[in-house]
């Protein structure tokens, strides 16, 4: 069924029917092989955020389709700053959602996965206290631990100095987790891309200007650039596109 505000295909086959769930699913589907496909939402002018958040920008239909896209992975990935600055909640579906992933052989909730650095994390924090799924922690070799984050998520070591990145997605993808999906935040985005393993962008574009000051989608040091082809244009009826970029 179609839910709120219309969403449509305009790219390619263009379509006047309204998209249902089905069909967005079909359209944001898992793959027959690992993949890290990124989700951001941004401003005309490129902004992450307005009055620092990014829920300024995201409406209706970007919110149905971030729902989709953690219906389908296998694991959702947030940087630590993220975490803290958006306040995450447990990673939690409604019943419909629970029940196509358990009607596709799928666990009932997707795994959260916390890139830090440094551990500074809140174990009380409702994402790691009220998970419904143990969540998995990746970090560098030698930081230490709060107390009490042990209790509630599983440590993963990964490089030395900093997380390395590929071995990290290397074990995620060694515990059946290999449909990943990242929320950010900018930095993370920066890291994956200067490592070369983001293979899909799905990108919103709200319609306003946030002008000077807020960050871009992405941030850290300059990169070679990265060709994504453009896969499809949505449109939604309050002006609002969502762009799928992805490897071929």
């Amino acid at each position: 069924m179609t839910v709120g505000i219309p969403i449509r295909r305009i790219w390619p086959e263009p379509s006047a029917e309204p998209l249902d769930d089905a069909a967005l699913t079909g359209l944001y589907s898992r793959a027959d092989q690992p993949r890290l496909r990124v989700n951001f939402v941004s401003s005309l002018d490129g902004a992450v955020t307005v009055d620092g958040f990014s829920a300024g920008l995201s409406g209706e239909p970007d919110k149905r389709v971030f729902g989709l896209l953690r219906m389908v992975c296998d694991a959702l990935v947030v940087a630590a700053g993220t975490l803290r600055h958006e306040g995450y909640r447990a990673v939690r579906l409604d019943e419909r959602r629970r029940a196509w992933r358990q009607a596709n052989g799928l666990s009932a909730y997707p795994t959260l996965v916390v890139v830090s650095g440094s551990l500074d994390l809140d174990p009380a924090q409702a994402a790691f206290a009220d998970a419904p799924v143990r969540p998995i922690v990746l970090t560098r070799s030698d930081a230490e631990p709060p107390p009490g984050l042990t209790e509630v998520a599983d440590v993963l070591r990964c490089g030395t100095g900093r997380v390395d990145l590929a071995a990290a997605l290397a074990e995620l993808h060694g515990r059946g987790l290999t449909q990943l999906l990242c929320e950010g935040g900018p930095h993370l985005f920066g890291a994956l891309t200067a490592a070369d393993l983001v293979d899909e962008l799905c990108l919103t574009v709200a319609p306003l200007l946030a002008g000077p000051g807020p960050g871009r989608i992405t941030a850290g040091d300059a990169t070679g650039a990265k060709h994504l082809p453009l896969r499809h244009v949505l449109a939604a009826d309050d002006g609002v596109l969502l762009l799928r970029h992805a490897r071929d």
